[in-house]
């Protein structure tokens, strides 16, 4: 049986955590995505659309790949692949609603990069 076929309670809790969190985090996309295309000032969109598609992007891949995340690797890359984007897309967009520093988005942006790569490892390990 394929990962896709699996019943999602049939999952373990992590990944489905993970995989729940991709999903609200691509809703929360479309909705910041509205929000910069009919709200936000023209300086502010392009960050906040940046924000977006990073958190729609990320958390579609959570959303798929979590159920199929078995080892351990996978599901620690997939959990930093979360702090990643919340630490960058949230930045972007906290920049904006409550006016904090952008100092940690690269920081972010490198987690990110290191989850994509770790996630690789264990996918070329199965």
């Amino acid at each position: 049986m394929n990962a896709s076929a699996v019943p999602p309670e049939a999952l373990p809790p992590y990944p489905r955590a993970l995989a729940a969190a991709g999903a609200v985090l691509a809703a929360l996309a479309v909705a910041l995505s509205a929000y910069a295309a009919h709200v936000a000032d023209p300086t502010a969109q392009s960050r906040l659309q940046t924000a977006a598609v990073f958190a729609f992007g990320h958390g579609v891949a959570l959303a798929a790949l979590a159920p199929r995340a078995r080892r351990r690797l996978g599901q620690l890359a997939l959990a930093a692949l979360l702090l990643g984007v919340l630490v960058f897309a949230g930045g972007l967009a906290s920049a904006y609603f409550v006016g904090t520093s952008t100092r940690l988005l690269p920081y972010g942006g490198s987690l990110m990069i290191l989850a994509w790569l770790a996630y690789a490892a264990d996918a070329a390990r199965r």
